[in-house]
């Protein structure tokens, strides 16, 4: 995982540390680093960003001659990619859950994204982390479009011992939405978790359903899921979805086959909202909380 962003900094750590810190030596490096960093999946802006805030910041720093520079430049690195990647978390999907279970209602949590994304996949997962949190769960079937999703959500339900609320296909998956959170608030249940069809960020009917879905639902929380394999794909589907819907967290599916991971890097940056939780495997319980100083560590080693 990463090991090809973790090369394009290692490199460039090696190739500064071998010049001495004024623009003028350092400008072509970065340029190189511009380029690598693009290679691997960061924004464009977000790679310009990056190297121009390190040329900023080590401008006029002062080092001993013959003093290995290498910790000063990684020190800068490792705070640039902080700041880039430690968005403000407005609300969290633990914390939100338990300020409904105050109010005797259920936590309605809508899942969104393209198709192909793992969002069936997540659905059960963040199920599962929920149900280990003691919370209950019941799962809406809102995607009434692609064949076999209704019936690969009604298996992990089953998987997970919970309730999928359901409907035929091509019908409303607004209404399959409202019945889930009738039966929750008639039966008790903690939270609903409305599982939507994948839709590419360029049809607007298909972006106005998803809408309309949010209307009636009125969910508490709206999770955009992407596959950071897609790259810079996922970056500009978020920012697409966000101009219907207001985004509150991302999760990032498939990390654990990600070499590059810029994704993640410019995500969090162009959306202004955090990553929540990344997938790292097929099992139920791969899912695990996004750490952005764990991660920044990783690409530094």
């Amino acid at each position: 995982m990463l090991e090809s962003l973790r090369k394009a900094f290692s490199q460039f750590l090696e190739k500064i540390s071998l010049e001495e810190l004024n623009p003028e030596k350092i400008k072509p490096l970065l340029e190189d680093f511009k380029v690598e960093l693009v290679k691997n999946d960061v924004a464009y802006s977000i790679a310009e960003s990056i190297c121009s805030e390190v040329a900023e910041r080590l401008s006029g720093v002062k080092v001993k001659r013959f003093e290995d520079i290498r910790p000063t430049v990684k020190g800068t690195l490792r705070q640039i990619l902080l700041e880039k990647l430690s968005k403000n978390r407005q609300k969290d999907l633990i914390e939100t859950v338990k300020s409904k279970l105050s109010e005797r209602i259920p936590a309605v949590i809508l899942f969104v994204g393209v198709n192909g994304s793992g969002k069936t996949l997540t659905v059960a997962k963040v199920a599962k982390l929920l149900l280990k949190n003691g919370f209950s769960v019941c799962i809406a079937c809102s995607d009434t479009f692609r064949a076999g999703a209704i019936e690969q959500a009604e298996i992990l339900a089953n998987k997970l011992g919970i309730r999928a609320i359901k409907q035929k296909y091509q019908s409303d998956a607004a209404a399959v939405a409202f019945d889930a959170i009738q039966y929750a608030k008639a039966h008790g249940i903690n939270v609903v978790l409305i599982d939507t069809a994948g839709r590419m960020q360029t049809k607007r009917n298909l972006m106005e359903e998803m809408q309309k879905i949010a209307r009636v639902a009125k969910p508490d929380l709206v999770i955009f899921v992407g596959d950071s394999l897609t790259g810079n794909d996922a970056v500009n589907q978020a920012e697409e979805f966000m101009r219907y819907l207001n985004i509150d967290l991302v999760i990032l599916t498939k990390m654990d086959a990600d070499a590059k991971g810029g994704a993640a890097i410019s995500i969090s940056s162009l959306i202004n909202r955090p990553i929540a939780y990344v997938g790292v495997g097929q099992s139920l319980d791969d899912l695990e909380p996004f750490n952005p100083e764990k991660f920044v560590e990783d690409i530094l080693s």
